[in-house]
């Protein structure tokens, strides 16, 4: 009896745990300024205008492929460990606390700001004034760069990273377990070879996910037009019903800014249209060629 008890108390404890961990989320504003917020799924629902399906999508208890969803207020991001919400002023970051997670809240932090670019080459000091000269036009792109692109670029950049940091582990001890196999075949090397495998057979799985989510959002104009989400309040906001839209120009520190500033010169007489998304076509499409040559890598192996 005794026993039994213990064991319910025992299954109390795990189930209070995992429903503080599922309530946990990190708060950042446009100013870069993070906090913790305790609140329930519903909480959340109202708070970001989404619905129940969506947030179970970010369940950390739960296995949803890689996913990122444009809705009317928010983008909903499943990337492997990130899991986010995005809304035109606001990310809100589930497991805050998690390992991986810590150094996207840092660098969140340090890129959502509107005036980073500027922040940054203030801080290099008088010796740099001809540098800080030079990036002039690029700190004035960064600038112009919506809120929500400036988070999901964070997200993008970190997840890539992270799945090619993983193939370069897996290559560093494949190669050398290979030789080994070759030199000398036995029961040991096989195991060996064996597990490697069968880790590189899901990382490839996982890597696979991310390409396709990304390429199937650059197949679709429909999908890429639901994650301007400062375009649609902008339009919502005006009178004209959005006649007049400021240039949203994904350019952020890394891969988006040289892209964006790129297609700057078309996308100037274009930017009025509603169904304009070459901006975020070119963003996206940087990251599915890197992710892309993750997949290839594995392949090769």
């Amino acid at each position: 009896m005794q026993m039994a008890r213990g064991a319910v108390i025992d299954l109390q404890s795990v189930t209070k745990k995992k429903v503080a961990h599922s309530r946990s989320w990190a708060l950042l504003d446009s100013n870069g300024e993070a906090q913790t917020l305790d609140a329930d799924k519903y909480a959340i629902m109202h708070r970001v205008r989404i619905h129940a399906r969506d947030l179970r999508i970010l369940d950390p208890l739960l296995s949803y492929p890689s996913t990122i969803l444009g809705r009317d207020q928010a983008i909903v991001l499943n990337l492997e460990h990130i899991k986010a919400i995005i809304t035109a002023e606001e990310v809100l970051l589930r497991n805050p606390s998690d390992e991986h997670v810590i150094p996207i809240m840092e660098e969140l932090c340090r890129r959502l700001p509107k005036g980073s670019a500027n922040q940054r080459t203030d801080l290099l000091g008088d010796g740099q004034e001809q540098l800080n000269e030079s990036h002039d036009v690029d700190a004035g792109d960064e600038d112009e760069s919506p809120f929500e692109f400036r988070a999901l670029e964070v997200a993008l950049e970190a997840i890539c990273s992270f799945l090619d940091a993983r193939t370069t582990e897996l290559e560093t001890d494949a190669y050398p377990a290979l030789d080994e196999l070759t030199s000398k075949i036995s029961s040991r090397n096989l195991d060996r070879v064996r597990k490697l495998k069968s880790g590189m057979t899901r990382l490839t799985a996982r890597v696979q996910k991310v390409r396709d989510e990304l390429e199937q959002l650059l197949d679709d104009d429909d999908d890429m037009a639901d994650l301007y989400l400062s375009r649609k309040l902008a339009g919502a906001s005006s009178p004209v019903g959005g006649s007049v839209a400021p240039n949203w120009a994904p350019a952020s520190p890394t891969i988006g800014s040289r892209i964006g500033r790129a297609s700057r010169a078309s996308a100037a007489t274009t930017h009025g249209n509603e169904n304009d998304v070459e901006e975020l076509e070119m963003l996206l499409e940087a990251y599915f060629m890197q992710v892309d040559g993750t997949l290839n890598k594995l392949t090769t192996l």
